[in-house]
């Protein structure tokens, strides 16, 4: 989905977990994506198990899916902040998925942040800013 040049376009695609009715799954601005939020949980809303590092995972295959829709992708992205809701137990854990999903030496600039709680009991929580080639 491309920006139209009039204001920021929203991004939606049923492949993704559903956005609540308070936001979208990203908006499409100047050449950049904004992806919102995301938690490894299932299109039902159900967190996955196997806690942060299946968690993660599947926080970063929706996100995937979401910048796909946008005409970008993982490997485009130059931003993303992470909220873990305990970070002495799962930083690290976090890390060697995440890890996994970027090419070592192009890491995203990237924020990590403890939270007291997050969406449906989650652990953590990523969202990112991803350029769009060709915008």
């Amino acid at each position: 989905m491309a920006s139209n040049n009039h204001g920021p376009t929203p991004v939606s695609t049923p492949d993704a977990v559903p956005p609540l009715p308070i936001f979208s799954q990203a908006m499409i601005s100047r050449g950049y994506v904004y992806v919102s939020g995301n938690i490894g949980c299932t299109h039902d809303l159900e967190v996955v198990e196997g806690g942060v590092q299946a968690q993660t995972r599947k926080a970063l295959q929706n996100i995937g899916i979401v910048l796909k829709s946008a005409g970008s992708d993982l490997s485009k992205i130059v931003k993303t902040n992470i909220y873990l809701t305990n970070m002495a137990r799962d930083f690290t854990p976090m890390n060697e998925v995440y890890s996994e999903f970027f090419e070592p030496g192009r890491m995203p600039a990237r924020t990590c942040i403890g939270v007291a709680a997050l969406p449906l009991g989650a652990d953590v929580e990523i969202e990112c800013v991803a350029e769009i080639p060709d915008a």
